[in-house]
């Protein structure tokens, strides 16, 4: 059941509740509170400040997510550090170039080579 903000129409009047941003579930079916549950002053729905952290993750990181784990679970390490080092270049991503020196590791390179290629960024 999703969850909705809101806050009194008129600033500084009405309860406690009201005064600040209250949340409530509600079906998304269900119309929008007119008034405060507690006091019955006029209140209004209000964005959620939460939406502003939802990152979406755009389709060709998925993708590649998707093929590197496919490599790691069949222990084709080489592979898959290859293709999370490609990607983290790419995207800057610095927790999937740890992720790709993890998998080099794995496969078997040389660690002094692997944390000079690290400190390289």
């Amino acid at each position: 059941m999703p969850i909705y903000e809101y806050e009194s129409k008129h600033p500084g009047k009405g309860c406690e509740k009201c005064r600040t941003r209250f949340e409530i579930f509600q079906q998304a079916s269900e119309a929008p509170l007119l008034e405060c549950p507690v006091c019955g002053k006029p209140v209004k729905k209000v964005m959620s400040w939460c939406r502003a952290a939802i990152v979406e993750t755009p389709e060709e990181t998925a993708r590649v997510e998707s093929k590197i784990k496919q490599y790691e679970k069949e222990g084709m390490w080489s592979h898959a550090a290859e293709l999370a080092d490609t990607h983290a270049e790419k995207t800057k991503d610095k927790a999937l170039k740890t992720r790709a020196l993890e998998d080099y590791k794995r496969a078997g390179y040389d660690a002094r080579t692997l944390d000079k290629h690290a400190r390289n960024d």
